[in-house]
């Protein structure tokens, strides 16, 4: 069977293991000098499969974030091959992990939201809170006595593929990944942040792909306009994911907030455009009939709906009032942007 008809065969954990076993998650390191080729490799995946890249991104993610907080995978918590991590650090009100312990061992107990591939994943990154009110991450096995992935929370259509449901845990033994506070604080917490904006791009691509058939095979003014319309709004982000890799690679150890909320931004815009477009182009037809355009289609909006849109677009406004100089150099075509 080939690669994509495992996954239209509906099977992302039988294909994230079988990237694992043959090192396809061994991808750059963000801020080592091939941040673009991390990206690359995740808008890749994404354009594959969208539910894959959900087990792909948490799981490159996972092993980004122990790589930089100096915690090895093979210790504590012992890899076998195929093993899959996720990274869980969504924390609504009525969903926040408690840790109890100190030294090398922690517990978790709790409820945990949107755990992304829960059934499929071997270990997970999960955030709790200890007794001072600190944010702690800490690593888990996802056979430890007490974990009970429910079927709760979790109702959607699209990324069906990948469930994120809410799961349990009663007294689980975890090991501490870092210090208390170290996972928002670590300048990997931002690059990671663009990196699922990477994925969003390399979902938009199948629908600016099949434009570009239909004008090809039909063209007309209107298609052609849509064309041209998403070709720009592609290129710009294109070139946003580029500038924001180079600055990263330049600046490993400087927040990349401005960066990562920028791209963030630009990428949903550019995917909503093209999804709007796409739809107005290629008509029911594809989007019903054909299996993998379907599916693509109902999963794309449900995965960019990790942005927190407007939310961040304030975020991002206030780092910018905080300095209007910086700002204006910012948008400088003479580059001071780079710098």
């Amino acid at each position: 069977m080939s690669d994509t008809e495992t996954v239209a065969a509906g099977l992302p954990g039988s294909r994230i293991r079988e990237l694992i076993a043959r090192g396809a998650d061994e991808i750059p390191l963000p801020g080592q000098g091939e941040t673009l080729s991390r990206w690359q490799r995740l808008a890749e995946v994404a354009d594959e499969d969208l539910g894959l890249v959900k087990l792909f991104e948490g799981h490159t993610d996972a092993l980004a974030i122990l790589a930089e907080l100096g915690v090895s995978t093979s210790d504590p918590l012992p890899r076998a091959e195929g093993d899959v991590w996720g990274t869980w650090a969504a924390e609504p009100p009525s969903a926040r992990l408690r840790a109890s312990g100190d030294g090398d061992q922690l517990f978790v107990d709790g409820r945990k939201a949107w755990c992304s591939g829960a059934d499929v994943v071997s270990h997970a990154l999960v955030t709790a809170w200890d007794a001072q009110g600190r944010q702690c991450l800490a690593a888990v096995r996802m056979d430890e006595a007490g974990v009970e992935v429910t079927g709760e929370g979790w109702h959607a259509v699209g990324m069906g593929s990948v469930a994120s449901p809410d799961v349990l845990f009663d007294h689980v033994r975890a090991v501490p990944v870092g210090r208390p506070g170290q996972y928002v604080q670590r300048p990997g917490f931002w690059h990671g942040g663009c990196g699922i904006a990477a994925c969003w791009y390399g979902g938009a691509l199948l629908f600016a792909d099949a434009v570009a058939q239909r004008c090809a095979d039909r063209p007309d003014p209107h298609t052609l306009a849509h064309l041209g319309a998403i070709d720009t709004a592609m290129l710009g982000t294109r070139a946003l994911l580029g500038e924001a890799a180079a600055w990263i690679d330049r600046n490993p150890t400087a927040s990349a907030q401005q960066w990562a909320l920028r791209v963030r931004a630009s990428t949903e815009s550019t995917v909503t455009e093209v999804l709007e477009r796409a739809g107005r182009v290629l008509g029911a037809g594809p989007l019903c009939r054909d299996p993998r355009t379907a599916r693509h289609f109902a999963d794309l909006p449900i995965f960019l709906r990790q942005s927190h849109a407007e939310h961040d677009l304030a975020a991002l406004g206030e780092t910018l009032a905080a300095d209007p100089s910086a700002a204006r150099q910012a948008w400088s075509l003479r580059g001071e942007a780079h710098d």
